[in-house]
């Protein structure tokens, strides 16, 4: 039993293999955030294998759906752990024009986790509604994920739209994603990459102090 076989199973969308193999690490001890952040790494190859047309969308799918069975299955896990908490809220997304939230979804649970107020907008959001649930919701943070080349502008463009209004100092801006880097975040002036969930959740709490 191992990290390595689970990764497998959930790239190859096998949902009832991936729940046993998980009960099985947790049962072994195996720490909740360290499966988390192996599945993270999973689910951005998968993203990059669909980018690539190396897989189509039903094995994203299905990978997907694997992916959730565990994180149902890890998630009570993680609310016992002994994590320090920090405050803060973020408002988190998926740009306009990509529809993959899978590694989104398990960053809100690493934020929620250690006590971030996650306000979730989903996939294929338009620059200018990240902005407005910030103001809404009075933000710290505003999270934006890209999982294919082609939308990684849009995370641009969203910072530009914050110094257009006069909102860029308002907000910490946290972008991550498969092919993000932290060579991209500093040429469009993001305050942070992020490469994994438990990356962020980290350097986040830091932030907040």
């Amino acid at each position: 039993m191992s990290l390595d076989q689970l990764s497998q199973l959930v790239e190859k969308g096998e949902k009832e293999e991936c729940e046993d193999l998980a009960r099985q690490l947790l049962a072994d001890r195996t720490d909740p955030v360290e499966i988390l952040d192996r599945l993270t790494q999973t689910m951005q190859r998968v993203g990059q294998l669909f980018a690539n047309l190396d897989i189509f969308l039903p094995e994203v799918m299905l990978a997907g759906e694997a992916l959730t069975a565990v994180v149902d299955i890890v998630k009570p896990e993680l609310k016992t752990t002994d994590r320090v908490l920090a405050k803060g809220k973020v408002v988190i997304g998926v740009v306009k024009g990509d529809l993959h939230e899978i590694g989104k979804n398990i960053v809100k649970l690493m934020l929620e986790t250690n006590g971030f107020e996650v306000r979730d907008l989903g996939y294929d959001v338009d620059s200018l509604d990240f902005i407005k649930a910030a103001e809404e919701m009075e933000a710290d943070f505003i999270g934006i994920s890209s999982l294919m080349t082609t939308t990684m502008p849009r995370q641009k463009e969203i910072i530009e739209f914050l110094k257009d209004k006069g909102l860029r100092d308002k907000y910490k801006v946290i972008i991550g994603g498969a092919p993000t880097s932290q060579m991209w975040a500093d040429r469009i002036g993001a305050d942070l990459y992020c490469e994994d969930a438990n990356c962020a959740a980290d350097k986040m709490a830091a932030l907040i102090g």
